[in-house]
């Protein structure tokens, strides 16, 4: 093993040592105060999380700074920091560096010796569509080349373990520790989400990509990103990051039917290599003659010169691109593509996508993570290509976030539901009545009620639902909370929407 031994520790793997020079090492020109003499058993940035042995990383962030944390690391048993400020502490060895996120990354890779050198790994980023193209994909490789871990926004998987996810894409420490994990757990591959925020903050610097997949842009986080354009160039990184992997060469598995996908292919120019999908006709994956119902999708693809059915058990559009992307992208990492277009016809349903509530009745009831004007877009017309009587929508917006797409998402369910609940979302720091009056001055027209409580919204829509309507609940999708500004609340759209079901007498049979 090198250096260290590994050990278990409550699941999870840890390491008995590494000498703190041989870490240093990894960093780019470190002013450094102390001897490196010393072990290091572990690496946090998180002065709670320190414990003898650690090196501490201070990281500055929107709400706190590492920095003022130091004497706290010290005295929990930190033996050297890692520092943007020099006299941070004289009680230990101090490494100053100029960005310490980024020197937290090269850390991680040192320490967990650059586990994703040693995997098939797919890092997928936009808007809308990353969930389901990591499932799918991650199905795909277990039906063909072995086990493959997880990493997004529903959950982590690593081997037959199943965590659950308190960000789409950790930080860069969490997630070398988890690909060490899925590496050491057997795996071949791995299927990671990988967010704007995510690359913003360097938190995958260090993993090399066999492939990096664009799904799509449209607006979100801007409350973050302020711009379009600084959103894009944020998810650019994961793609110009590609050129510089001291390894791999990795592609570039791009969405040629969005328009950014378009600007993404001309602003690399050719330095990475390209494998485009869409349904148009320069699409290198294309999908045509797509035919949806309620037991799912079938579409024709053409790819490397050969035609293939494509059966999907998944329903909506949206998810051929999906399911484009998946099958690009796992070719693109050596699969066969007639392999892997074999294995999605008994791919698993996604949490919380277009996920269909169980019930005897004569309508639907679906719930969904939509959450942007584009996401609810894709999400209605595919509902509505089923040829509901109505359509009638449940959804909300998030407080403390971008708050210029909540107009835009009322005139979307304007335009496509027979009839809307709008209600709260997770309002955070926000008064739910607040955000609900911002929603709906996006209405023109009044096809729409407000119901602040979101049970009682659900409720509401299961019980006015006749045969033949559908009944959408989009916004929260697979989350298991709801976040108010001083507590947070156990909440479970599809566990909600069933309740409402039992509690609505059965229609009879005509």
């Amino acid at each position: 093993m090198g250096p260290f031994a590994l050990v278990r520790d409550g699941g999870w793997f840890s390491f008995t040592a590494m000498q703190l020079k041989t870490l240093v090492s990894a960093l780019s020109e470190p002013q450094v105060s102390g001897s490196l003499d010393r072990d290091v058993t572990a690496i946090a940035f998180d002065s709670r999380m320190v414990r003898p042995g650690t090196l501490f990383v201070a990281l500055r962030g929107d709400h706190s700074d590492g920095h003022l944390y130091v004497p706290q690391a010290v005295e929990n048993g930190a033996v050297a920091v890692v520092s943007e400020e020099a006299n941070v502490t004289s009680k230990v060895t101090v490494a100053v560096v100029a960005d310490t996120r980024r020197a937290l990354a090269d850390l991680a890779t040192r320490f967990y010796q650059n586990p994703s050198r040693h995997l098939k790994v797919a890092g997928i980023t936009g808007t809308n569509g990353k969930t389901t193209t990591a499932f799918l994909l991650k199905h795909i490789c277990e039906s063909t080349i072995g086990r493959c871990g997880l990493l997004g926004t529903v959950r982590y998987e690593i081997g037959d373990r199943v965590l659950p996810a308190a960000r789409t894409t950790p930080e860069s420490l969490d997630v070398q520790h988890l690909m060490y994990q899925i590496r050491s757990a057997g795996c071949r591959a791995a299927a990671m989400e990988v967010s704007s925020h995510a690359l913003e903050q360097n938190r995958v610097r260090g993993v090399e990509f066999d492939c990096g997949v664009f799904t799509n842009l449209t607006q979100d986080h801007l409350d973050y990103h302020g711009t379009m354009a600084n959103y894009f160039g944020s998810k650019m990184r994961l793609f110009t990051g590609l050129t510089s992997q001291p390894r791999k060469k990795g592609k570039a598995v791009v969405n040629i039917d969005d328009r950014w996908g378009v600007k993404l292919i001309e602003k690399l120019g050719g330095d990475v290599p390209l494998v485009t999908y869409g349904l148009g006709v320069r699409a290198d994956f294309r999908a045509s003659n797509v035919k949806i119902d309620f037991r799912g999708t079938t579409y024709q693809l053409d790819a490397q010169g050969r035609t293939f059915l494509v059966r999907l058990p998944l329903i909506g559009r949206f998810n051929v691109y999906n399911s484009l992307a998946a099958i690009a992208s796992a070719v693109s990492m050596g699969i066969d593509v007639r392999q892997a277009v074999l294995s999605l016809a008994n791919a698993p349903f996604v949490p919380g996508r277009l996920e269909a509530v169980p019930a005897k009745r004569q309508f639907r009831v679906f719930v969904d993570y939509a959450h942007t004007d584009d996401a609810l877009r894709n999400v209605m017309t595919t509902l509505g290509e089923l040829n509901p009587h109505r359509l009638i929508v449940v959804f909300g917006c998030g407080g403390s976030r971008d708050r210029a797409k909540r107009s835009l998402m009322a005139k979307v369910v304007e335009d496509l539901a027979t009839y809307a609940i709008v209600t709260s979302d997770n309002p955070r720091k926000e008064q739910p009545e607040a955000i609900i009056e911002d929603v709906t001055k996006g209405f023109r027209k009044r096809n729409y009620e407000t119901v602040v409580d979101r049970r009682e919204a659900i409720f509401r829509a299961v019980a006015m639902a006749k045969p033949r309507d559908i009944v959408l609940i989009a916004g929260k999708g697979h989350e298991t909370y709801q976040e108010f500004a001083d507590r947070t609340i156990p909440f479970d759209d599809v566990a909600v929407a069933g309740e409402a079901l039992q509690a609505r007498p059965v229609e009879m049979q005509k």
